[in-house]
């Protein structure tokens, strides 16, 4: 075995059985099962490094937009919500897929407004993350702005239970709790905290 370099300064181990190639899989073909406008389920014939082939099924889904306001406070907005496929409770940042043809930041505005009734201002990209990269090619794209306009009442008022300004200190006890279930959620939430407190 030897040492690669990685993107970010970490090693990477590769096996010299492989020719010095890291280990990778290989899609050889790829079917849809089903389909609708949400999401599309294939099969795909993958090939392993050891030559083998396993019928392997995957989501494919479109992009997802993510956004929250941090006001002067330090305080984040987010909202009380059910997941009924999970039965659980959590806070979670508005979000929504982006439709065909929308840009992705223009999507998050939209997706902050409906669900929450505050316009943001100017956004900045946080992070992209891809929640279950073992099953789905599914990119959540994170945004947060500094400043927000109350417009009224949510349209999607249905989306949660409740909306508030919670304080980022208190994030990583809310994570630690298993308050924020969603890892993007958590994760986005976690580095917001950095930004503004660490």
């Amino acid at each position: 075995m030897r040492l690669l370099p990685g993107r970010f300064g970490c090693d990477i181990a590769t096996d010299p059985t492989e020719g010095g190639r890291t280990v990778q899989w290989t899609k050889q073909n790829e079917q849809t099962v089903y389909a609708n406008r949400w999401f599309t389920v294939n099969l795909a014939d993958v090939e392993l490094p050891d030559g083998r082939h396993l019928d392997h099924f995957l989501i494919r889904l479109r992009p997802v937009a993510v956004a929250t306001v941090v006001n002067e406070a330090n305080e984040v907005l987010l909202l009380w919500r059910h997941r009924f496929i999970t039965d659980s409770w959590g806070w979670e940042l508005a979000a929504g897929v982006v439709e065909d043809g929308e840009d992705v930041a223009r999507a998050a505005a939209r997706e902050l407004e409906e669900e929450t009734g505050w316009r943001p201002g100017p956004l900045h990209h946080l992070m992209s993350v891809e929640p279950s990269n073992g099953l789905t090619d599914a990119r959540h794209h994170i945004y947060w702005s500094d400043e927000g306009e109350y417009i009224g009442h949510p349209v999607d008022d249905f989306e949660s239970d409740r909306r508030e300004w919670v304080p980022l200190k208190l994030v990583p006890d809310m994570v630690a709790r298993g308050e924020v279930p969603a890892a993007n959620m958590a994760a986005a939430l976690l580095l917001l905290h950095h930004l503004r407190l660490g």
